[in-house]
């Protein structure tokens, strides 16, 4: 016979159970769970995750670290997102655990303690390589630390390794692939298997994949953009000389960016608060420093950042070719942007559209900007096997078999021919700044926009050649499950409205899901 004791007793089991049951078939329920049993999964884990994990002591940077190298160890053989694991990873670990006993939570940064990767042509000066993906680097030594890794450092941030690249930020070869390059081979997208889109390529493909937490790419021109849209995650591409260029390997400083590449806008932010700011080695950052906000960027992530924004739609934009799904998509988009507040300004038009997207001005100037800048990085090593654009091309010449693929070199050799500033170069620089001017910057200013939103990144250009910001946030999914994004652009130092609308975005639709990897 039962007695009244055990009969409570059972009842209580048999409750607790289902209540179980019942909290683990809704999300907060299953947060519920795993905030009772500690953190299990990396997966889709945010800075604030992360962060909340670290507080309540169920998680530890080192576990965090072991969780990332378990999976780039799964997964980096195939998509090939990583090039070089930091081999003290684990120490900068330890060392973030042990500060974290003895410092007041309140007091640490956000990146505290959390796992980032660098694209390969942001310098360390540690053990990791810095190579651009190229043999011709390899074993060459820094003189010190790039300008933002010394800002993340500051931050508490364990550089975790460095992630694949389209070879020289895919400034070698227009033959060579997106995601390319001799040291590592070819990144795939985690969705495709396919093209990653490039440069930072490796950096998209890895935070995708969930191997590692953040990342670090760089923009020439659609480096950042381009990746974020293909591999589904979001990419900020600052305004130009926000982040320091200090040792980045260069292609132009006039349009080089570095940003973050990351799963949601929020982690993107918290990583942009990390590495903006005055860096006496890139003097651009001193009179940009002015657009910094006081009080950071993250202060702008508002639900409701999308009301009263006044966004433009540039429809020479939405040619999205026969992906009648992809074109739906997007004008579901838009009017969720409506419902969320936005004011939209329909049917816009850039005059010189035309003129800027077939003219070689662009390409002109990078010619000689790279062959001038690339010779004085090199100049710099402390060692280095080449130490010029000339000793590059006769590297290639002599290790093409070295790179089992050749692509060959045609625009090293075209920037090599090259002989300073000069009258072609000039004209052309003045011709960029005219298009500029009479195209986004009217554009812009004449309908009084807080910014423009196209699908993609197809405004990668007009952004480029103008030092201009941009966000792009994922969007959805294509008639061939190619992912894609929505991309906001803005005037020079509007990184504070673009991120509102790009978090007010991101809040109203939540399209970002993990890649399916049977790895």
């Amino acid at each position: 016979m039962t007695s009244m004791a055990t009969k409570y007793s059972l009842s209580f089991t048999v409750f607790l159970s289902l209540l179980l049951i019942l909290l683990a078939t809704t999300s907060s329920g299953a947060q519920a769970i795993k905030a009772a049993h500690g953190f299990s999964s990396i997966e889709e884990a945010t800075v604030h995750d992360i962060q909340r994990a670290f507080k309540q002591n169920q998680l530890t940077s080192r576990k965090l670290v072991e969780l990332y190298l378990k999976q780039i160890s799964r997964l980096n053989p195939v998509l090939k997102g990583v090039l070089e694991v930091n081999p003290d990873a684990l120490y900068q670990a330890d060392k973030a655990d042990h500060e974290r006993k003895f410092k007041a939570h309140g007091s640490l940064s956000p990146l505290h303690g959390i796992p980032i990767l660098l694209k390969d042509n942001i310098a360390t000066k540690d053990k990791l390589n810095t190579t651009a993906g190229s043999y011709a680097l390899l074993g060459s030594v820094v003189p010190r630390d790039a300008g933002v890794v010394t800002k993340l450092r500051k931050a508490g941030a364990i550089i975790l390794g460095k992630a694949t690249l389209s070879e020289w930020s895919h400034y070698r070869s227009n033959a060579a692939p997106s995601g390319w390059n001799a040291r590592k081979g070819q990144g795939k997208s985690p969705y495709t298997m396919g093209d990653p889109c490039g440069s930072s390529s490796g950096s998209a493909i890895s935070v995708a994949a969930n191997m590692a937490a953040v990342s670090l790419g760089t923009e020439t021109d659609g480096s950042i953009l381009c990746p974020s849209s293909n591999n589904l995650v979001v990419g900020i591409k600052p305004t130009v000389g926000l982040t320091s260029r200090a040792g980045v390997i260069p292609i132009s400083p006039r349009q080089d960016s570095v940003g973050p590449i990351c799963r949601t806008v929020a982690d993107a932010v918290y990583v942009l608060d990390a590495i903006v700011g005055i860096d006496h080695y890139d003097n651009a950052t001193i009179e940009t420093s002015r657009y910094i906000p006081k009080g950071g960027y993250a202060q702008f992530l508002k639900t409701n950042g999308l009301r009263a924004k006044r966004v433009g739609i540039v429809r020479d934009f939405y040619n999205i070719g026969n992906d009648t799904i992809a074109a739906q998509i997007v004008e579901q988009h838009l009017k969720t942007l409506r419902k969320q507040g936005a004011i939209l300004v329909d049917n816009l038009e850039i005059t010189n559209f035309g003129e800027i997207y077939t003219s070689s001005n662009e390409d002109i100037a990078l010619a000689a900007e790279f062959k001038r800048y690339i010779n004085a990085y090199l100049k710099e090593l402390v060692v280095s096997p080449v130490r010029s654009l000339a000793d590059l091309i006769a590297f290639n010449k002599k290790n093409s078999k070295l790179e089992r693929l050749d692509y060959g070199q045609d625009l090293f050799i075209k920037a090599e021919a090259t002989n300073g500033i000069g009258n072609a170069e000039k004209a052309a620089l003045v011709n960029l700044a005219k298009q500029t001017r009479e195209g986004f910057v009217k554009l812009m200013t004449k309908n009084k926009l807080d910014a423009i939103v196209t699908p993609g990144n197809i405004v990668s250009r007009v952004l480029a050649i103008g030092g201009f910001p941009g966000v792009i946030v994922p969007a959805g999914y294509g008639s061939d499950r190619k992912p894609f994004g929505l991309c906001f652009g803005g005037l020079k130092g509007s990184e504070p409205k673009l991120i509102e609308i790009a978090y007010g975005f991101e809040q109203a639709t939540k399209i970002r899901k993990p890649p399916k990897l049977t790895t």
